[in-house]
């Protein structure tokens, strides 16, 4: 069996593992597939990077993306878990009062949510770069493997970035906006 061909296997069985682990996390169908809707934009920044430094695909590039995804769904469950935790805040606060939330309690639950993901998001993206960006320059034995996995690490962190930060909880906010009715 060629390593395309094995690799036609483990990738499918990667993301098959991450929906899986996903869907027992959240117990939702919906909120896994936000989480999921993040793999491809941070697959996006690891194939720009690839594309703007001549680099091939190859098993260590598939590797890197392989590691990205698990990254970004990470990253992807922490700001749903913190969208989640800020608008069950409001809905209680909201139920205290005698109503129901309202598409404006939703709208601020996302902005607190959201606001409160800044700073872990930048750490995260900040750490991984730290640990990734000498890879990246280095010229010893080895060196040429290594840049291939962090490559799309890379990338993958600086699109993955923004989309954990404006696309996830938009997307949560026509999830949530739906099933307020």
């Amino acid at each position: 069996m060629c390593i395309r061909d094995r690799l036609k296997i483990v990738v499918p069985a990667t993301l098959t593992i991450i929906f899986l682990l996903l869907y027992l996390n959240f117990r939702s169908i919906a909120e896994t597939v936000i989480v999921m809707l993040s793999l491809p934009f941070s697959l996006v920044g690891g194939f720009w990077l690839m594309w703007w430094l001549g680099f091939n695909l190859s098993v260590a590039v598939a590797v890197g993306f392989i590691a990205l995804a698990g990254v970004a769904a990470e990253t992807g469950v922490v700001m749903l878990i913190y969208l989640n935790h800020a608008l069950e805040a409001i809905r209680q606060r909201r139920a205290a009062e005698g109503r129901s939330a309202s598409r404006d309690d939703l709208h601020a639950a996302i902005m607190e949510g959201a606001v409160e993901r800044v700073r872990p998001k930048i750490m995260t993206v900040v750490a991984i770069m730290a640990g990734l960006l000498p890879i990246m320059w280095s010229s010893g034995t080895g060196s040429e493997i290594m840049q291939r996995i962090a490559v799309p690490m890379i990338g993958g962190m600086v699109s993955s970035t923004l989309l954990t930060l404006i696309v996830i909880p938009a997307i949560f906010a026509l999830v949530k906006g739906a099933a307020l009715g």
